[in-house]
């Protein structure tokens, strides 16, 4: 076979790779696969493939991603989880637009920090870490979020950071927007040791 069809080949190899993992992968795998890191950015400088994060593509002809800035979040630090303000936002229980990726990290793991997008890094120990998580779909890419009810525990314990007027319209707009859980609620402010703070407010929503 010429150089031409060997390169031609290995071209569509490498598509097909692509497209056998959603649509997206890893140079790093692309590498372990055989393919070498001039084939795998030939298909970027044509325009086939384009950058997610650093070392993450994608094939060009994918929809566009909806959450470019939790999905670059989500590959650089796949064992933080989602929190606070942007969880709030991705359970659609707040007005605030996030102007930072928050992220909840174990209590001794580094606090994660990344230039574009913006980060905000949270250390939680124990349960309050490991208790609540979800695990979504976000453009292809597993992310990890917590749930309503253990996001607005989380939002009571760090209120003084955002705000008590955004926690109580996040608690409202949790009590009109989803099934109302009053017994998980105050579960997860045990785990948080907020309690005594929540219960009055949550039984106002009664």
């Amino acid at each position: 076979m010429s150089d031409f069809g060997s390169a031609r080949s290995s071209r569509v190899q490498l598509q097909t790779l692509f497209r056998q993992h959603g649509g997206q992968l890893r140079l790093s795998e692309a590498l372990v696969r055989g393919f070498s890191r001039y084939q795998f950015y030939q298909l970027r400088d044509e325009g086939l493939v384009e950058p997610v994060s650093r070392g993450l593509y994608r094939l060009a002809d994918l929809p566009p991603i909806e959450n470019p800035d939790l999905v670059a979040a989500a590959c650089r630090f796949p064992h933080a989880v989602l929190c606070l303000i942007s969880a709030l936002d991705w359970h659609g229980i707040t007005t605030q637009i996030p102007h930072q990726v928050h992220l909840a990290v174990e209590r001794d793991a580094r606090l994660p920090v990344l230039d574009y997008p913006p980060v905000a890094g949270y250390r939680f120990s124990g349960r309050s870490f490991s208790e609540g998580i979800e695990r979504v779909d976000a453009d292809g890419i597993t992310l990890q979020v917590y749930s309503p009810e253990k996001t607005l525990a989380d939002c009571f314990k760090f209120r003084n950071r955002i705000g008590m007027d955004v926690v109580l319209e996040a608690l409202e707009l949790y009590r009109t927007r989803k099934a109302f859980l009053p017994g998980k609620l105050m579960e997860y402010a045990g785990i948080c040791r907020v309690a005594n703070v929540m219960a009055p407010y949550v039984e106002a929503k009664l």
